[in-house]
């Protein structure tokens, strides 16, 4: 069940931004995980369909550990 938020959403809204952030997160790290899931089993099954999984794999999960840093450690959503 998604969840309900229990006013009109706005976007200049500490505590809604702070869940739209990590909302955000959660489906970047569901498409990385469905999309690398795919082209991993493809590579072990022909190495050579996919050659270039080990580099996309590793540039997105730096960019997914970014994204991480920013929405856990870095953000600020004070009023």
């Amino acid at each position: 069940m998604p969840p309900r938020w229990p006013r009109k959403p706005d976007r200049r809204d500490p505590r809604y931004r702070r869940l739209d952030d990590r909302m955000n997160f959660a489906v970047h790290v569901a498409l990385f995980a469905a999309f690398n899931s795919g082209g991993w089993f493809w590579h072990q099954v022909q190495p050579t369909a996919v050659p270039f999984i080990p580099t996309v794999t590793l540039v997105w999960l730096t960019l997914l550990a970014g994204h991480a840093l920013y929405v856990f450690a870095i953000a600020r959503y004070a009023d």
